[in-house]
């Protein structure tokens, strides 16, 4: 059976990746494609269905993304989000106007229930449910055809069709868990409208893929940028499967990892563990924290992280020699993050498109670059990895350079580790590590007075962190209970020396990154 796609065509929004999540989870696979592709390369792909993402343009100025109107009448049903919406309704002749009030939040929108977009959906007695809102401008006259299928007491149209050209848009942005019955939206337009049949499972994906990556690289050297994270690990895996010894795995310990991890990471895959493959641990802690000396601003300490490992794998790459191919852990959200298509980069990741230009290779290997974080820890899974491992929180390249706010020093490093260890322990024996998606301890900039005894303190606070999410391109402040709060800073300021207070980050995303910087 061929496999059925749905591609979003990215406009700058930086959900871009969520909308592909949300369509994947309907069990639709779908790609995030930029809005440069050509109507020749979509036609090719012969997609079920194109979703536009939302973005910061005004789709009315002359600098903003548009795309070929020959779009319309492909035949292919289009669901514009957002920036998607505002898109289509100007293309087709409809009106775009600044908005008197915006909005931005969750919403109370008024759906038609009879449009395909919001069939079965849970409404309250006015026919209302809860959307998020993220806009300046708005819809202000649909285009001829179309109709408006939702509004709020400040948008007119916070939702449009036209179902005889199988075009649909909503204001508001259906892929966010903040809208109540998005899933459901969008699982109606993949399958209702699109005519999808949800074919598409991640279950065979590890077999195919070492079978491919046997056949790829036949008796071909590998090497593999190792950190002991999900990704880089699965990644590992996959290749020590399909080539075994062929493999090199070189892990930098930058000195900037969760306390006892660089230990732990050698311990499964250093010669004493399961996997047949060449490991070389590289403990370079004291060059890095030179570097990174009198350094504050967050992009400057990513991009002195991401160079020193460049520089430190490049010279155990020229001691390995010339290699065939080189592996990356890249997944999906990393591409975009790092700023795929029209999207803002929010962060740099040094695990993208760096290390090919220092390491003596034919052929780059990025056999997750498709896959969301929840897919990788499957294919984790089905590979035999233990649970410890793949239920791993995230865990940033730049590592704890990014927990600690302002310079990094050796000193602050001890500070944040011990911390961390003493939250991550506590928030285990609570049995609540299952339930969240992120926790960790931080290190602020800010020094406070306190006292210890009978003695004047002028220490740090450590700020702590947890989240809820499924993805990780949205998350809730998890409401953690007040009893582990309290035992987690009775035993920090007890315990780690240097902090004498303990702040706890109630904040989403959005607004916030799940990191700190």
């Amino acid at each position: 059976m061929e496999k059925e796609l749905v591609i979003v065509l990215d406009f700058g929004g930086q959900y871009n990746q969520l909308i592909a999540r949300r369509v994947r989870e309907c069990n639709v696979y779908c790609e995030v494609r930029p809005c440069t592709m050509t109507i020749e390369e979509i036609k090719a792909l012969n997609p079920k269905g194109i979703i536009f993402t939302g973005g910061p343009n005004s789709v009315y100025a002359s600098s903003s993304p548009k795309y070929d109107n020959e779009i319309y009448s492909l035949g292919i049903p289009i669901l514009g989000i957002c920036y998607g919406s505002q898109l289509m309704a100007y293309s087709l002749s409809g009106t775009v106007r600044t908005a008197p009030v915006s909005e931005y939040g969750h919403t109370e929108v008024i759906v038609d229930s009879s449009s395909i977009l919001f069939k079965d959906i849970e409404t309250s007695d006015q026919n209302s449910t809860v959307c998020w809102m993220s806009h300046t401008d708005y819809i202000a006259e649909v285009p001829e055809g179309f109709r408006a299928t939702a509004h709020t007491d400040n948008c007119p149209v916070a939702a449009m069709e036209c179902s005889d050209r199988a075009l649909y848009a909503t204001q508001f942005h259906p892929e966010v868990m903040h809208t109540k019955e998005g899933l459901k939206m969008l699982r109606n337009f993949v399958y209702d409208v699109c005519g999808c049949t949800g074919s598409w499972r991640m279950d065979s994906f590890a077999n195919q893929e070492i079978k491919a990556l046997r056949e790829k690289i036949g008796t071909g050297r590998v090497l593999c940028a190792l950190s002991g994270g999900v990704d880089s690990s699965v990644a590992a895996v996959l290749l020590s499967r399909a080539v075994g010894k062929q493999l090199t795995c070189v892990f930098v310990d930058h000195g900037l990892l969760r306390k006892n991890e660089g230990d732990e990471v050698e311990a499964v895959f250093g010669p004493n563990g399961p996997y047949e493959l060449n490991f070389i641990r590289v403990n370079a802690q004291e060059r890095y924290y030179k570097r990174l000396a009198g350094v504050t601003e967050p992009e400057e300490k990513r991009k002195i992280i991401g160079e020193e490992f460049i520089r430190v794998f490049e010279e155990e790459a020229k001691k390995i020699g010339s290699v065939d191919f080189l592996v990356q852990g890249t997944i999906y959200p990393d591409v975009i993050e790092s700023g795929l298509g029209k999207s803002a980069v929010i962060k740099s990741h040094h695990n993208v498109g760096a290390l090919p230009d220092v390491v003596d290779f034919k052929e780059i290997i990025e056999p997750l670059r498709m896959l969301f974080k929840d897919e990788v820890r499957k294919v984790g899974r089905e590979l035999g990895i233990p649970d410890y491992l793949v239920d791993r929180q995230p865990f940033p390249g730049p590592g704890l350079g990014i927990r600690i706010i302002g310079e990094v020093t050796p000193e602050k490093v001890r500070i944040v580790q011990e911390a961390d260890y003493i939250y991550r322990e506590e928030i285990a024996k609570a049995g609540l590590d299952g339930e969240l998606g992120q926790y960790y301890a931080a290190l602020t900039n800010m020094r406070s007075v306190g006292v210890m005894g009978d003695f004047r303190t002028y220490d740090y606070a450590v700020a702590l962190r947890a989240v809820c999410t499924s993805d990780f391109m949205t998350a809730e402040a998890a409401q953690l209970p007040w009893d582990v709060l309290g035992r987690v800073t009775n035993r920090i300021v007890n315990e780690v020396k240097g902090v004498n207070r303990v702040l706890y980050d109630c904040t989403g995303k959005p607004p916030a990154t799940i990191e700190f910087e």
